[in-house]
């Protein structure tokens, strides 16, 4: 915003400090673009490079040429399906961008690039307003209280409602959104927007895809309008920052600095969220957009230190965000090349991460050397010998390390918090094509997994299937699709089904004693165990601290993995465990040479199972949010399947001119909506859902999955 004659002549790749750094640390902005699916991510993320001079050509989604969307599945589908990492310059800044999928099937990759991003940009339709995913991806910017700025797209379509899009930032995500433009024109119409900071007009034309946009007064039918918007504005600000209320209160003269400060410090402190607007596919709005990323979203100066679990001490310390200080990374991603083999995203929160030097792996307790250091230009790498505190980077030719390890120096060693996951929702079964391919099949699973959390694969105990779950039908269509053409392995997969999971909903005491002759030895251990239902959602809890003088302490562990053992398999329908609180609560050894890691082991599976069957088990299922558009006439016979569909409807409301309806449906109950809702309405309504939560399932849905 302001002016733009610094921003156009911005070139990617600043002239190398005498230090080994690009950019000053304060100058460094670690962003990421999310939003719901079709808002315009990628879009406005390509045009982010164009005018910042990363690229000299437009990509578009829509015809597969997008910089961004690099693999081929996304090329052919117009999704985003993994976050692509890419650094360009803006008004001296070092802006490293991370455009993130929409889709809910990939919500992972939303998760781990907003657990190691300072700042982010929302992106919303200016039409549909917050969708159901824009809270998804709002709530886990929450989670790790990450400041934002919003840019409402598409304000070229017909039906376009900045205003409206404003409230709703407000209502549904409760953030304070204030609005630094005004839109001039809409739909057809729209043309650009008042700076409401300047007031000023900036405007674009289409014969130049908006490079040079122009600065003028704004028009005389719009200036009463602007100044109540920027009075609405300073209000606004005022609220959220104390300083500037002073200066407002004051009477004083505001000068452009200092509402930029005000504006600054209440982004950081996310006690404001500023909103601008355009259309990336029109070329108009994203250099006013690229200005505030550069003025109001922090650098890794301006946000909290991280914190981590000292190993020696076991003590919760912070490290700074400076080249001097201990090393200190997190492994946000892992990423298969057909080349360099892993490939490891690490953002480097303390310290220098240098090419040759020796890191430490506080999960596995193990040394290795870093043999590469890459900076990401989306699928295209470019060699670097150092990756500094504050910076996003890639290791090549590490083998242990996965994703959420911490990245530390040896003599400093600290655990920072690991990502949490979602867990998987839909499930198939899959065996190569031939004999030969066994092994292929099984290294490719692995690489998946690796790279993709949400990705699990297991082994049924009893059938022996190789057991994919992942988070929908799309995701683990794109898993088949990727066996085939990156890993060149043919296989053979079962329909995609519902994955349940089982849970206890009482308490109930097990004991085993293991007592049996294997290979000549007796091998004998007892275990006792307590298992309790824990909140729903928070995942299973294992406490193994018996009594002293019960379980020799060489044997917890033991007892510990029979327990992780026996949650994978349930006790109904062999369904792993979920929301299970288990505590061991005693046990003993007839003789010191009878005891064995398998005999407790084995006894505790056997206790576990004993106290699970006794404490009332129940199958979980996963329950969708389901948002459905459609105009209303269409509004009756839709309700009905829903209700048909075991579904619950919890608020209906008009937007515009098409009824809105927010339900919570079963996942089993959906298979097949898609061609439902086009027959029922004509092809005239939409839907998009996402996992909401596990809940016991009904008698009637028990009774029947139990006996199939």
């Amino acid at each position: 915003m302001g002016d733009h004659s610094q921003s156009n002549s911005a070139k990617c790749g600043a002239a190398t400090s005498g230090d080994g750094r690009s950019h000053a640390l304060a100058d460094v902005r670690n962003i990421g673009i999310v939003a719901h699916i079709d808002a315009g991510k990628t879009t406005v993320s390509e045009r982010i490079l164009f005018y910042a001079g990363a690229i000299h050509k437009l990509g578009e989604v829509h015809d597969g040429t997008a910089t961004m969307d690099w693999m081929e599945q996304e090329r052919e589908r117009g999704i985003t399906i993994t976050s692509a990492a890419i650094t360009c310059e803006w008004l001296g800044r070092q802006v490293n961008l991370i455009d993130t999928p929409g889709h809910v099937d990939f919500t992972v990759e939303v998760e781990r690039a907003l657990r190691v991003l300072d700042g982010a940009v929302g992106v919303f339709c200016a039409v549909a307003g917050v969708q159901p995913q824009s809270e998804t991806v709002w709530r886990q910017a929450d989670r790790y209280a990450v400041p934002r700025l919003a840019f409402v797209n598409k304000m070229d379509r017909t039906g376009a409602d900045f205003a409206r899009v404003v409230g709703q930032i407000a209502e549904k995500l409760k953030a304070n959104p204030v609005a630094l433009q005004l839109p001039i024109g809409a739909a057809e119409t729209f043309v650009g927007a008042v700076d409401l900071v300047t007031m000023k007009a900036v405007t674009y034309r289409d014969e130049d895809l908006g490079s040079e946009p122009r600065v003028s007064e704004i028009p005389e039918d719009l200036r009463e309008e602007a100044g109540k918007a920027r009075e609405a504005m300073l209000e606004k600000v005022a609220e959220a920052d104390d300083a500037f209320a002073d200066l407002y209160l004051g009477g004083e003269q505001i000068g452009e600095g200092d509402l930029h400060a005000a504006i600054r410090r209440a982004t950081i402190a996310r006690k404001m969220v500023p909103v601008l607007c355009g259309t990336a596919l029109r070329d108009k709005g994203v250099q006013p957009l690229l200005d505030a990323v550069a003025r109001y979203l922090p650098s890794p100066l301006d946000v909290p230190p991280v914190q981590g679990v000292e190993i020696r001490t076991g003590k919760t310390v912070q490290r700074p965000a400076a080249d001097d200080a201990p090393l200190s990374g997190l492994i946000f991603k892992v990423a298969a090349d057909p080349y360099l083999g892993r490939l490891l995203y690490v953002r480097v929160y303390s310290g220098v991460l240098r090419k040759g030097a020796n890191v430490w792996n506080p999960r596995t307790r193990t040394r290795d050397r870093v043999m590469r250091l890459i900076r990401m230009h989306s699928n295209e790498q470019r060699d670097t010998d150092a990756i500094f505190s504050g910076e996003i980077g890639v290791m090549g030719g590490i083998g242990k390390f996965t994703t959420g390890d911490t990245v530390c120096a040896e003599q400093a060693q600290i655990a920072l918090d690991r990502i949490e996951f979602p867990e998987p929702v839909m499930f198939m079964a899959i065996e190569p094509k031939t004999r030969a391919d066994k092994e292929k099949l099984e290294g490719a699973l692995k690489m998946l997994s690796d790279e993709d959390p949400t990705c699990r694969v297991r082994v049924d105990g009893e059938t022996g299937q190789t057991i994919v779950s992942g988070m929908g039908e799309l995701h683990l269509d794109i898993l088949r699709d990727r066996l085939l053409r990156e890993f060149k392995v043919p296989a053979n997969t079962g329909k995609p089904m519902v994955s349940y999971y089982e849970t206890v909903t009482a308490e109930a005491d097990g004991r085993h004693s293991f007592d049996r002759e294997i290979g000549g030895k007796r091998q004998a251990a007892t275990v006792e165990l307590h298992v309790s239902p824990g909140p729903r959602g928070k995942g299973n809890v294992i406490e193994a601290k018996p009594p002293r003088g019960t379980v020799p302490p060489e044997f917890l562990g033991p007892v510990e993995q029979g327990i992780r053992d026996a949650i994978l398999t349930g006790v109904l329908a062999r369904f792993p465990m979920q929301d299970v609180c288990v505590r061991v609560t005693g046990g003993g050894i007839v003789d010191a040479d009878s005891a064995t890691e398998t005999a407790f082991r084995t006894a505790a599976i056997m206790a576990f199972r004993e106290a699970a069957e006794a404490a009332r088990p129940e199958l979980l299922e996963p329950i969708m949010s389901v948002q459905l558009v459609t105009p209303p006439e269409f509004t009756g016979d839709l309700m009905g399947d829903l209700n048909s569909r075991r579904g619950q409807v919890r608020e209906m409301e008009m937007h515009g001119d098409v009824q809105v309806i927010d339900a919570a449906v079963p996942l089993s109950e959906m298979f097949g909506y898609a061609t439902a809702i086009r027959s029922l309405s004509r092809g005239r309504a939409s839907y998009s859902m996402e996992p909401e939560l596990f809940a016991v399932a009904p008698a009637a849905v028990k009774e029947s999955i139990l006996n199939r």
